[in-house]
């Protein structure tokens, strides 16, 4: 029985074995920073002060995460603010972005190049910090509101004029096959455009969704109520050390004495990464597919 296999030169085995040696060392840098970061969450603060962060603990301890639990409603806020900017912020921002691109890339929208330059004109130049507080604050009155998160990041340009290359690549016909059929723009954008772009609505749905869940800088900017606190800045907060003494002062008993103030800042990162890291796995077949697709048309 002949084989299928095609026979490679000894060549083409050295390049396949060096780049193979080179993406794994490349890898390896990429994921020692979170496994340090996992196994120093598990250190006591004695071991951190002598010796440092490192791989393998002397003697794995739970303190930091015991403290973290202890207090786990003002964290429980934080992971119910952030899970619900990252939704609805996503959800919004995938339903506008995907209408924009399915406008801008219709041939018989005739100001689709004017209103591509204001968006693309958007990247180079914007208003900047005071002219957005006054309206987020002034004008729109989202002060102390979860919705001063979600505005400002639910649409992106880059976004958009991925979406819509990605949309050029949709056949003309089945736009005319369906209005010839008597179904309207809206049928039209969500009954058939919408399914062909799945690859590039989870790769800027993914995007997206991580922007949220490491949304801070605009929690620190409008969010007065504790408890409407996004994860991230909850972090920061914690990694403070002033903000030890209100966390002792919340109720919690705690040895001042032995308190975990170097390991607490791990085992708080290890609980704010965790979950956005299991959503990749789920929309890795789409990623590469939307990035490339979108990226090569112009």
């Amino acid at each position: 029985m002949a084989s299928n296999t095609i026979k490679q030169d000894s060549g083409s085995i050295f390049i396949k074995v060096i780049s193979y040696i080179c993406i794994s060392v490349f890898a390896l840098f990429c994921v020692f920073p979170f496994a340090l970061m996992i196994s120093s969450s598990f250190m006591n603060e004695q071991e951190i002060i002598r010796e440092g962060y490192k791989l393998i603990p002397n003697e794995v301890s739970f303190k930091a995460y015991e403290l973290l639990l202890s207090n786990s409603s003002k964290l429980v806020d934080a992971y119910q603010v952030t899970i619900f900017i990252t939704v609805v912020g996503t959800v919004l921002g995938l339903f506008m972005m995907s209408m924009a691109g399915f406008v801008l890339n219709r041939k018989d929208f005739k100001y689709r190049n004017f209103f591509s330059f204001l968006i693309y004109f958007t990247t180079l130049f914007s208003g900047g910090l005071i002219p957005t507080y006054i309206l987020m604050v002034k004008h729109l009155h989202l002060k102390d509101n979860l919705f001063a998160m979600i505005l400002p990041a639910v649409v992106g340009a880059w976004s958009i004029f991925l979406m819509r290359n990605f949309m050029k690549a949709i056949p003309d016909s089945l736009y005319e096959s369906a209005t010839i059929d008597g179904a309207g723009d809206f049928r039209i954008y969500w009954r058939i455009f919408m399914p062909l772009a799945v690859p590039s609505l989870a790769t800027i749905g993914l995007f997206s969704a991580l922007g949220f869940w490491n949304e801070w800088y605009n929690g620190m900017l409008y969010m007065d109520t504790q408890s409407k606190f996004p994860l991230q800045y909850f972090l920061q907060r914690m990694i403070n050390q002033a903000n030890m003494g209100s966390l002792i002062n919340s109720g919690a008993v705690i040895n001042t004495a032995d308190l975990p103030t170097q390991s607490i800042k791990m085992a708080t990162a290890v609980l704010a990464t965790g979950p956005i890291i299991l959503l990749y796995p789920f929309i890795q077949r789409y990623f590469v597919t939307g990035l490339t697709i979108g990226a090569v048309k112009g």
